[in-house]
């Protein structure tokens, strides 16, 4: 016995798509929020603690900034803000595109899905990026 697959009803469409719209309303919300509120005025989104217990720039150190300045489509102020930020940013537009074809095919896949390997190897990154901006020969890296 064979049974033909006919079009996806439109409530199940919508229950597929209900996790992406959540999170790209949640992104569009706080891009929002970056952008109306400028994160350049000190102490306006508070302070980082890291930079306070430390006296080095973490490695988010300036994603605020870079990503007010990506809504502003100035994207060499982003980029010597926090080039880790704005390529998180791009990392996870993009991962968000791909997700909604996948999601559409199978309402239970996920956004993101990265292996302890990939994990460990995105916390060396972050931790490099930390030591090398707050050295002196990576200074241009600093926020």
């Amino acid at each position: 016995m064979t049974t033909e697959a006919g079009p996806r009803p439109a409530t199940s469409t919508w229950r597929a798509l209900r996790a992406p719209l959540a999170v790209g309303a949640a992104g569009a919300g706080l891009a929002a929020i970056l952008h109306f509120r400028d994160p350049n005025t000190a102490g306006s989104y508070g302070f980082c603690p890291f930079e306070v217990l430390t006296g080095w720039d973490c490695p988010g150190c300036g994603g605020l900034r870079a990503v007010h300045a990506l809504t502003d489509l100035q994207v060499g102020v982003a980029l010597s803000s926090n080039v880790l930020a704005v390529a998180l940013v791009v990392a996870l537009a993009v991962a968000f595109i791909a997700w909604i074809p996948r999601r559409l095919a199978d309402p239970r896949s996920s956004m993101i899905a990265i292996s302890s390997r990939t994990g460990v190897v995105l916390i060396a990154i972050g931790f490099v990026f930390t030591v090398v901006r707050n050295t002196p020969w990576g200074s241009w890296l600093a926020p």
